[in-house]
């Protein structure tokens, strides 16, 4: 599967999709990531102004050991109107999208939702892809300033449902490079800024107990708390990641329901966001009434609302 991810394109191709530019980056091991991306460049795009990157990870939603699967995905995502590619056409901001696999015969790594299965992988190309990604936005914006559109240091980082664990769990891993974060469908659960809750040690993706052993740095609580986040869920939201072995392990699982809650909603979505709130971080919850697991036009303006409020 892995192997076709860094043959699939031997030179970047560019293609107009309704008046917006998609540049499509082959995967460059050389260069530190083993999987390709894409970039959309959106029409009206401004020219030499400090921008801001917008960064969603794809979330195919299934499993497959056919990565052309996955490639197909991404492109629809990042043409249509999930939570970064809208926010992109609104604000004629670009948007990076890589193009990571989600493996069927290695399907207890959850590579969309940067899982603990994942980021402990070590022999494999998913190794790292949190880094991987990094050193995709570091490509892309090098790509960009060569069409004199230049971005700023911070990305805008968005995603639902998988995509929206991924944005909350990369944005602890690596805050120092995130501007905002826009991220919902998160089934409740956050990852916590904290080592332990009474004798339950909160290890990765739970907490930051073995953050150090995971990330290979200490958590940058300062960065972290800079971040402007608006984090959301459906009131009718029923999709549970917790009760999923890809997800969660059985050790997780209980450690989750027994310091946060068995029930999602409203109990431990409102637990997570109590510990949010006592770290005084920088963030707004919404839950919206009447949605499930999705979203709607009305809760994009809020979105954008709180972008603009932000940038």
């Amino acid at each position: 599967m892995h192997k076709i991810a860094t043959t699939l394109l031997l030179i970047a191709v560019m293609q107009v999709c309704d008046a917006d530019t998609i540049i499509e980056v082959p995967a460059s091991p050389e260069k530190g990531f083993n999987f390709p991306y894409l970039i959309k460049l959106p029409e009206n795009l401004p020219s030499g102004d400090r921008l801001r990157l917008i960064v969603e990870t794809n979330n195919t939603g299934k499993v497959s050991d056919d990565f052309s699967i996955h490639y197909a995905a991404a492109k629809d995502a990042i043409t249509g109107n999930a939570v970064g590619p809208w926010l992109s056409k609104r604000l004629s901001l670009p948007i990076l999208m890589p193009v990571l696999p989600r493996s069927e015969s290695q399907w207890e790594n959850y590579t969309h939702a940067l899982d603990r299965d994942t980021m402990l992988e070590d022999a494999s190309t998913i190794k790292r892809i949190d880094l991987q990604l990094l050193t995709m936005i570091e490509d892309a914006k090098k790509r960009l300033h060569k069409r004199s559109v230049n971005v700023g240091d911070n990305i805008i980082l968005t995603g639902f449902s998988a995509s929206g664990t991924f944005a909350n769990r990369f944005s602890m891993l690596h805050p120092e490079k995130i501007a905002i974060v826009v991220a919902g469908g998160l089934n409740g659960t956050l990852m916590l800024p904290l080592s332990a809750i009474g004798e339950h040690k909160l290890n990765y993706p739970l907490g930051i107990n073995d953050f150090e052993d995971i990330a290979d740095k200490p958590f940058n609580r300062t960065a972290w708390l800079r971040i402007h986040q608006f984090l959301f869920m459906g009131e009718q939201d029923t999709n549970d990641a917790v009760a999923y072995d890809d997800a969660y392990s059985e050790s997780e699982r209980v450690i989750i329901h027994s310091t946060t809650g068995k029930n999602m909603q409203p109990e431990r979505w409102l637990n997570s966001q109590k510990h949010y709130i006592d770290s005084e971080a920088d963030v707004l919850f919404r839950t919206f009434q009447g949605i499930g697991h999705g979203t709607n036009g009305k809760i994009h303006q809020e979105f954008l609302e709180f972008v603009q409020k932000n940038l």
